[in-house]
């Protein structure tokens, strides 16, 4: 299911104590919507991870031969590559849901100003506005360029 498919969450629906505080940089109905997605995807990677480590764990068969034995290997090396990126998402899911019961989701840590609500629901843990983001881009451009 993709961001833009995920339901947006109806505010009556929302139990009093699953209420996020009030954000300054967006209106209740996008804050839930956003949050929800970021809980979607937060349970996504967290089933992805135990099927990955249920499937690396069962391929302790014994090989064949050499190739089929480094073929293995490359295969468990690129899982596992895998699994510490959807770690490091999970990492930076967990803070976007902190900022959002801290009130502070949405907004640009670099300048303060909001981010916008299609920018979070292309890149829900984005922590820059597309201004300060895409200066980040050319600076790290500059230093590789050298």
């Amino acid at each position: 299911m993709s961001d833009a498919d995920t339901p947006k969450p109806r505010l009556e629906d929302i139990s009093p104590d699953d209420m996020p505080p009030d954000d300054e940089y967006l209106p209740m109905d996008e804050l839930l919507h956003l949050r929800a997605i970021l809980r979607e995807r937060a349970a996504e990677l967290l089933e992805n991870g135990r099927q990955s480590i249920s499937d690396l764990t069962e391929q302790k068969e014994l090989d064949a031969d050499a190739v089929d034995q480094a073929a293995n290997e490359s295969d468990r090396g690129f899982s596992l590559r895998l699994a510490d990126r959807d770690r490091l998402m999970l990492r930076k899911i967990g803070k976007a849901l902190e900022r959002v019961d801290d009130g502070e989701y949405g907004m640009c840590e670099s300048c303060g100003a909001p981010i916008t609500y299609r920018r979070l629901l292309a890149r829900p843990v984005a922590t820059l506005c597309i201004d300060c983001k895409t200066t980040a881009e050319q600076q790290e451009r500059r230093r590789w360029d050298f």
